[in-house]
């Protein structure tokens, strides 16, 4: 008797000990957990955090609606401090850890190519919000983008300065070991001759080089009346500096890496442009909402990094959502067929995955004793 009771205890405690399991299976079925990879410290800091940022009040934003299909969304980022050794074991570690096969990142062309093959390998979808590199969907078709790449802004770059600033002489000054300066470069000269424009110098440098006056010297010489400047931030405001001081007063004109100037640069970029995902400063219902949304969280204007963010975010929300699953690959299937308006613009993707879309000018200018940026033109190429 007591041998049957005490079998009949164990098989109760085992239906409970099931019960108590399928409970919390139930409860962490309700979160969905989203990965992310960016550099949240280091040298292009600005943009991971910015684009956290972004990502993170998308996040709150639909929360706050309910989550995606009922689930309520976590996101988990790692930091790679833009070091591509680390955005690999970043990549390992939110998939083998955290159990994610959905990742949003990395920022940088080079850190976000170091684990699109593994991406592909492992099957895992993966959104890089602002890695402007051509490479990068080349792994395969579990990778997406939400930014324009780097041929098509150095394109809008060498259309801008013919036809808007009206330069018909350009002098280049890039970074010969950086493929993203490379890459602009080349873009930029072969529009800006297509226009008729002529470059009159071209000058390269070594990453994390200080002093440029020698070639700005040569630059000077050869009396363009733009410069082409396509590096990241800390660099563009160095160079400016140093232009400036010689007295080479020209426009001078960027890519997307010039985000993040506003914070860390003076007076010498005043006359500069770049060109950019989206302007904070646009009338479109969208872009207004964010902004002013963004605004309200954390107390500044958002910059491109953080609208690639929210973007990227909201398009994964909108694929989870047409697929009915969080499987990467029925999401992936989904995400191909995106076609509709985000805060960077109307999105439809491309047979790499690249999205099809306009850029705009921004024009770096003081607002007050800070300094700012304001739209200056939208610029399509055919």
């Amino acid at each position: 008797m007591k041998k049957t009771m005490r079998v009949a205890a164990l098989a109760a405690f085992v239906v409970l000990a099931s019960v108590v399991m399928l409970t919390g299976c139930s409860k962490k079925s309700a979160t969905m957990k989203i990965g992310g990879v960016a550099p949240l410290s280091g040298a292009v800091a600005v943009y991971g955090v910015e684009c956290k940022n972004g990502i993170d009040l998308a996040i709150a934003e639909i929360n706050a609606a309910g989550g995606i299909n009922g689930q309520m969304v976590e996101f988990v980022c790692e930091d790679d401090e833009g070091d591509a050794a680390k955005s690999v074991s970043a990549y390992k570690k939110l998939i083998t850890k955290d159990g994610t096969r959905l990742i949003i990142g990395s920022l940088t062309s080079g850190c976000t190519i170091a684990i699109t093959s593994q991406a592909q390998a492992n099957k895992v979808l993966q959104i890089a919000p602002a890695a402007t590199a051509p490479a990068v969907t080349d792994a395969g078709n579990y990778v997406f983008r939400t930014c324009f790449i780097d041929p098509f802004q150095g394109r809008v770059g060498g259309k801008f300065s013919y036809e808007n600033l009206g330069a018909t002489k350009a002098a280049i000054l890039y970074d010969i070991g950086n493929d993203y300066s490379v890459g602009l470069m080349e873009n930029f000269v072969a529009e800006f001759t297509k226009q008729g424009g002529t470059v009159v110098a071209s000058e390269s440098y070594g990453t994390g080089e200080k002093d440029f006056n020698a070639i700005i010297t040569k630059v000077k010489a050869a009396n363009p009346d733009v410069v082409y400047l396509p590096d990241y931030y800390s660099t563009v405001a160095l160079i400016a500096k140093q232009l400036r001081a010689q007295g080479v007063d020209t426009p001078i004109v960027g890519a997307d890496g010039w985000d993040g100037l506003t914070e860390n640069a003076g007076d010498e970029v005043l006359n500069g442009y770049y060109s950019n995902h989206y302007a904070e400063d646009s009338d479109a219902p969208a872009v207004q909402k964010f902004v002013g949304n963004f605004k309200a969280k954390y107390g500044k204007n958002p910059n491109a990094f953080a609208a690639l963010g929210y973007d990227s975010m909201y398009m994964l929300k909108d694929a989870i959502e047409a697929a009915g699953s969080t499987d990467a690959t029925k999401v992936r299937d989904a995400l191909e067929k995106t076609n509709a308006d985000y805060v960077t613009g109307h999105i439809k993707f491309d047979e790499k995955r690249n999205p099809i879309k306009s850029a705009v000018m921004v024009k770096m200018v003081k607002d007050g004793d800070k300094l700012s940026q304001a739209y200056a033109a939208t610029v399509t190429i055919d």
